[in-house]
């Protein structure tokens, strides 16, 4: 039996998937290598990194994927995605 994702959780783990993507390119790692250090696929990885599809994915595998990017699951969950509307405009300036 497979159970519909909410739309408030949708959005989450849309949101977690990119800043697991984020920080695992900050820190220089390639999916492959992330994917082994965390015991799962890169497919699967690559999945849950994907900012247009929701992949749910169990606690263990968010536990697995903060330790191999050396940072407890707790600050994957807090960290807060740069408001790139905001760093756009500032770079190009107010059309007004």
């Amino acid at each position: 039996m497979t159970k519909e994702i909410g739309f408030k959780n949708r959005d989450r783990l849309l949101e977690l998937g990119i800043k697991i993507g984020l920080v695992r390119r900050m820190r220089g790692m390639s999916q492959e290598q992330l994917a082994e250090r965390a015991d799962i696929s890169r497919t699967y990885l690559s999945m849950i990194e994907a900012p247009n599809t929701v992949c749910s994915f169990t606690l263990d595998v968010l536990y697995n994927i903060a330790d191999a990017l050396g940072m407890d699951a707790a600050e994957l969950l807090k960290m807060k995605l740069p408001d790139i509307t905001k760093s756009e405009q500032m770079q190009h300036g107010a059309d007004d």
